[in-house]
């Protein structure tokens, strides 16, 4: 995989992000999926510091309202297009876990670990909806080629 690659698919976690933030605004009961959404955004934060060799923004579980959530999502989108313009996936990336552990990775593997990461979430976040009598969102990935939201 190159950066082009991961281009479209951290475009496609964009927006994977938003229709699962609108079946989120949309629910009767949101607390549960929004706080799993805000996970996701801290996450990505924190990825991109380590990557970037920068302090953690926020903490991995913080408290955002759908509105913020909203705004995270479209400066995360406008963050990783500029990071992967000059990004060498081969480089290691060297950072702390949250006990403390070091770890180095190779950039292209924690790229793969972010896209993944979201997806497992809005799986749960999906299911919160659901079993809260919502409608979840379609976030499948071929869904989001096949709508051409990602070239």
């Amino acid at each position: 995989m190159d950066s082009a690659d991961f281009l479209r698919l951290l475009t496609y976690d964009a927006w994977a992000n938003r229709e699962a933030l609108a079946s989120i605004r949309n629910a009767a009961q949101r607390e549960r999926a929004t706080k799993l959404l805000a996970h996701i955004i801290a996450a990505e934060w924190l990825w991109l510091a380590r990557m970037r060799r920068e302090a953690q923004p926020m903490p991995v579980w913080p408290e955002l309202t759908p509105e913020q959530c909203a705004a995270e999502i479209a400066k995360l989108e406008t963050e990783w297009k500029t990071f992967l313009s000059r990004l060498d996936l081969t480089a290691q990336a060297t950072y702390q876990n949250s006990k403390g552990e070091k770890f180095s990775s190779r950039q292209a593997d924690i790229l793969m670990h972010v896209v993944m990461h979201g997806a497992y979430h809005r799986g749960q976040i999906a299911a919160a909806i659901r079993a809260a009598g919502g409608e979840p969102a379609y976030t499948d990935f071929i869904h989001c080629i096949r709508q051409g939201f990602v070239a």
